[in-house]
């Protein structure tokens, strides 16, 4: 798999992601899962190097793992050794797993709060999601080496449009209800308590109260042309 085709694969994952409500810019979640991965999408689909950490299972990690070689920076030396990793069914699941870790967690909180990718990058480094110091930078230059902010544009025009849409159903919603209320009346009016009372002995309404002005005039037409009996049988 080229890195062009790896983008192709992972970035409409990164922005369906971001429109469902996930804290990461698109630009950001593909350059992070190039850097963890080299480019090769593995067979347990962690393309964000997410470890196993607490193992609790969520809505998109049922519990599986896969023991990997990696390395870590500690006091500026690199250190070889090896980590469970979170192993998923698709790297839509790895990336939704990823948006819970941070927005469920307060560690977290300056990667969901910043304000532009580049922000975005330092913050995932300084909240140590990763041990390398160059982390952020590198995730930075992979961002801008291939053009990837367009996916920021793609996710943001995708998130309007769904906000227009839905506020157009709200006011639909709002339309019906309005409908449904114009003609409903409070109580019977006076002149239809006959018909009702007589059409409700008869059980042919569920109740007498809350109905239209047509509704009430049809239930008194029928009474008066002696379809509705006046005295129960």
């Amino acid at each position: 798999m080229t890195r062009s085709e790896f983008i192709a694969t992972v970035a409409p994952v990164a922005v369906k992601v971001r429109v469902d409500g996930g804290p990461l810019f698109p630009s950001v979640s593909v350059a992070q899962a190039l850097l963890e991965t080299g480019g090769r999408i593995p067979a347990w689909n962690n393309i964000v190097g997410y470890k196993v950490g607490s193992g609790r299972c969520t809505p998109y990690w049922d519990g599986k793992s896969v023991r990997k070689g990696t390395w870590e920076v500690y006091d500026g030396r690199t250190v070889q050794t090896a980590a469970d990793f979170r192993a998923y069914e698709s790297i839509e699941h790895c990336l939704k797993d990823q948006a819970l870790l941070f927005l469920n967690n307060a560690r977290y909180r300056a990667v969901v709060d910043a304000p532009d990718p580049e922000s975005q990058a330092r913050a995932l480094r300084a909240c140590g999601y990763a041990t390398d110091p160059l982390y952020a930078d590198k995730i930075i230059s992979i961002r801008k080496t291939y053009g990837l902010a367009k996916y920021d544009e793609e996710a943001k025009k995708a998130v309007e449009a769904l906000k227009e849409l839905q506020q157009k159903v709200a006011a639909l919603q709002r339309e019906v209800e309005t409908l449904r209320n114009r003609d409903r009346m409070e109580s019977v009016p006076s002149w239809a308590k006959a018909a009702v009372e007589a059409a409700n002995r008869a059980k042919l309404i569920d109740s007498p109260d809350g109905g239209s002005y047509d509704f009430y005039r049809i239930v008194t037409i029928l009474y008066r042309a002696g379809l509705i009996p006046k005295e129960a049988k």
